[in-house]
């Protein structure tokens, strides 16, 4: 199903208005690149002026560890406290100069060349350099360090066997003839690998730190980043706060003094605070304020890369047989979420993967509660057959998980006659269940972290570090595989379809309902933020006015 006619007017209308909002760019700087200077405000005056950006990042981050951050709440704080070798463009999400300040490509694609900046710097001053990077990268292949994302790293040449079968490390596909270059060769082409470098698996971490803390090192008073801001407190369920960073390539031009993120989980508390001038940002809202919302004009609603489902553990019965797992997907009509829980403009969704790059979705199982029993029967369970067993659906505490929540269960119980409990935890708890497999059904979603389908696709691999469902199927991973090292693009979008009618179709590891929107409140005294697709606003491009 696409967005109505309506609501994609609404959001152009939008997108135009806060658009329409950002200074126009001024001759200043010249030396500066004609990008970094239409991105500064046109006005001198807000130049070191002492500016203040407070948001709310919708829970307590689970770590400051960039190698082991998984979520969307960790990811904003990456964006302010570390960098990768490249960054983003706030408008366009293209790659923009980051700790290298320029890069080459080899015809082939396969040989990237970065060149750093010789003046790239830790927060506390001391020089970082391209072996920073590559004991970074070894880091987040070695097992031991646990790092669920270090797939992201696969494209690398030998990076997967070593990962998987502990070869060498010295086999990377990673070399550093000086210590401002950076030679990555690549074991097939990856047409989003610059992507891969500005996420945050990819970005470096102190190693003497590391060495000396362990795990302890992404601590306030130990914690040392690369990024625009540094942190300067971190108060455990009250705040983050980080300060610009003095050491920083850019720092002559980032505006904002401060940005705070506030942990609170409850959207209701974070709209209160909202109304009261104590945020500047808050990037979800309560459903149930929708009618109100419409009407503020800070609020904004945008097509968003993600999707939001729930997964099935597969290695527990009763939820180890497909056909149980079909019957609780055909038993949800996703409209009724969207359209009386939600209201603000999510689609209802049966696939895994939004339309993105030129990938058009498979259509999953729709909605039929007569099919649904039929299987269930056939499973053994219902009227002349054994009782269904107790069944439990986990989540991390938000309001709006909630309502989902409910509004899936009821459906369950009216459709299949089952009755699922529910079990609502702090964000830490819930990953490390998720994580551990300590669940039944768990609420899950997935945030694009490029724009191509493969980062929908590839977390499903066996054993991948976000797969976490105990699913596998090997005629998936061969076509995984086939269609990362796939050039043509027909050929390609077609191995996709083929993975995704496996996931959605077949073998029912997870269960969609709808993908996502990007619905927030923002001040419209902040400058130089711009809607997207990844809701990515890298802090060093905004201010206050």
């Amino acid at each position: 199903m696409q967005p109505s006619a309506a609501a994609i007017a609404f959001w152009l209308c939008l997108l135009g208005c806060r658009a329409a909002s950002q200074d126009a760019a001024a001759p200043a700087d010249a030396a500066l690149p004609a990008w970094r200077v239409a991105l500064m405000p046109s006005d001198a005056r807000w130049r070191g002026v002492a500016q203040d950006f407070i948001f709310n990042n919708d829970t307590e981050p689970q770590t400051l560890d960039p190698a082991l951050m998984t979520g969307t709440p960790e990811g904003r704080l990456a964006l302010g406290l570390c960098e990768g070798l490249v960054g983003y463009d706030p408008q366009t999400l293209q790659a923009r100069p980051g700790v290298a300040q320029r890069w080459e490509v080899s015809p082939d694609g396969l040989d990237y060349t970065f060149h750093l900046r010789p003046d790239a710097c830790w927060s506390d001053g001391t020089p970082l350099t391209a072996a920073d990077f590559l004991a970074s990268w070894q880091r987040v292949l070695t097992p031991a360090t646990g790092a669920l994302y270090a797939y992201q790293l696969y494209p690398v040449q030998n990076a997967e066997d070593i990962h998987l079968h502990h070869h060498a490390m010295a086999d990377l596909g990673v070399r550093i003839p000086d210590a401002q270059t950076l030679l990555v060769h690549l074991a097939y082409p990856c047409p989003y690998f610059l992507d891969l470098c500005a996420f945050q698996t990819l970005m470096p971490v102190p190693m003497a730190r590391v060495a000396r803390y362990g795990e302890g090192w992404a601590q306030e008073g130990r914690f040392l980043g690369n990024g625009p801001f540094r942190l300067q407190e971190w108060k455990p369920r009250e705040r983050l706060v980080m300060v610009a960073n003095e050491h920083y390539w850019d720092h002559a031009h980032v505006l904002l003094h401060s940005v705070t993120a506030l942990p609170y989980d409850n959207v209701e508390t974070a709209y209160e605070k909202y109304q009261d001038g104590s945020l500047d940002w808050m990037p979800s809202v309560p459903p149930g304020k929708i009618n109100d919302l419409l009407r503020n004009p800070d609020y904004y609603s945008m097509p968003y890369l993600g999707t939001y489902f729930y997964r099935f553990n597969c290695a527990k019965p009763p939820l180890d047989d497909v056909r149980v797992r079909k019957a609780l997907a055909l038993a949800v009509d996703r409209a009724v979420i969207t359209d009386h829980v939600l209201r603000a403009g999510q689609i209802p969704a049966t696939w895994f993967c939004p339309d993105v790059a030129g990938y058009h979705h498979v259509d999953g199982l729709a909605y039929d509660p007569v099919a649904a029993r039929q299987l269930l029967h056939a499973a053994g369970y219902g009227p002349g057959g054994k009782p269904f067993p107790a069944l439990s659906l986990i989540s991390n505490s938000s309001n709006a998980h909630k309502q989902v929540a409910e509004s899936v269960v009821q459906q369950w119980q009216a459709n299949l006659g089952i009755t699922v409990g529910l079990e609502f935890c702090e964000w830490k708890v819930y990953l490390n269940r998720v994580d551990t497999h300590d669940y039944q059904i768990a609420r899950a979603s997935w945030i694009g972290d490029y724009t191509d389908p493969n980062t929908f696709f590839d977390m499903w691999v066996t054993d991948g570090g976000n797969n976490m469902t105990g699913w596998s199927s090997p005629a998936y991973d061969r076509l995984l595989d086939a269609s990362q090292r796939e050039a043509d693009p027909q050929k390609r979008m077609a191995l996709f379809h083929q993975q995704e009618q496996i996931l959605i179709g077949q073998d029912m590891p997870i269960m969609p309902l709808y993908i996502y929107v990007n619905q927030g409140l923002l001040r419209e005294s902040v400058h130089g933020w711009y809607e997207n697709i990844r809701d990515i606003h890298p802090y060093q491009y905004l201010w206050m006015q």
